[in-house]
């Protein structure tokens, strides 16, 4: 069999394959996708590997393959972990999706050059930092009560805070980081967030993410709920037009995040090309999808 990694860190990894033994909130994620693809992988000869992203490079010898999996941590050590996926590139194993697409994708400034290239992306002002009275400017300019501050490196809604005009934070508030200002969209309450699974550059399977009540958030980490979304054609062809003007033309998979704005279009607000969950209970075809598109690319290695 060919052994095929998939890469976790500490907080999300089972303590049997190294993880820690307080596990994040949201690690049996990390258990559901490996539930979902071992099986398929198996049966199309391939071995899943835990690993962790920071074992010693030895330790990734013999691999074929890696998957970034569940790195949910990289977002705190950017530099670091790209570090390491060139490292073992330059060992000659197989990486997906490839440095060069995780070194375009980590910082968030890459949803303007979709917009350059047609997409329809959330109205964004990119910061180096920012302040209470930034998010008043900010409000004015995009004639909101609401916005959402997120970090330009970041994942999982974490780091991230919504204010209204009413609710600033004190004078003296800073985020700390590059961070993008987004008005707040009541869609995301009203439909929710509507996700877009990629295998190979075909469409996959789709997902309705909703938050709790009270909240905004649509991760688990923060009690949002999902459920298996079947696309019209039209707010398909929109998924697929984000995945064509993706500057890369061979990705294993894309998950392409996307909410309604008030004039009914669908907008882009993340193109997942590094760590996503791709939520396998919503697509149970998935494991075999990706152990097939696997397999081609080993075919032809």
């Amino acid at each position: 069999m060919t052994r095929i990694g998939f890469l976790g860190c500490a907080a999300t990894l089972p303590a049997s394959n190294g993880g820690a033994a307080a596990r994040r909130g949201d690690a049996f994620e990390h258990d559901l996708e490996v539930a979902a693809l071992r099986p398929a992988f198996a049966a199309a000869g391939l071995e899943l590997v835990e690993i962790d992203w920071r074992a010693p490079l030895p330790a990734f010898d013999g691999l074929g393959l890696i998957l970034l999996g569940t790195a949910w941590d990289y977002q705190d050590h950017p530099e670091e972990f790209i570090a390491r996926l060139d490292a073992l590139a330059d060992r000659g194993i197989a990486i997906c999706n490839p440095p060069e697409a995780v070194r375009w994708n980590a910082d968030k400034r890459y949803l303007k050059e979709l917009a350059a290239s047609g997409a329809v992306t959330v109205p964004t002002l990119w910061r180096d930092d920012a302040t209470a009275a930034d998010l008043a400017a900010a409000m004015d300019q995009f004639a909101s009560d609401r916005v959402v501050i997120k970090r330009r490196i970041g994942a999982g809604g974490l780091g991230q805070h919504s204010f209204a005009r009413n609710n600033l934070p004190a004078p003296g508030w800073r985020m700390g980081q590059p961070c993008m200002i987004q008005p707040f969209l009541p869609a995301i309450r009203e439909e929710g967030e509507f996700t877009f699974v990629f295998i190979d550059g075909a469409f996959s399977h789709g997902v309705c993410k909703t938050p709790a009540a009270g909240d905004y958030r649509i991760q688990s980490l923060f009690g949002g709920r999902e459920a298996a979304f079947s696309p019209s054609a039209g707010d398909l062809a929109t998924a697929q037009a984000v995945v064509d003007a993706l500057p890369f033309t061979d990705l294993l998979y894309a998950r392409i995040d996307m909410l309604r704005l008030p004039d009914g279009r669908l907008a882009v607000m993340e193109a997942e090309l590094i760590e996503p969950y791709l939520y396998p209970e919503q697509g149970p075809a998935l494991g075999q999808r990706l152990a097939a598109a696997i397999a081609k690319r080993l075919a032809r290695a």
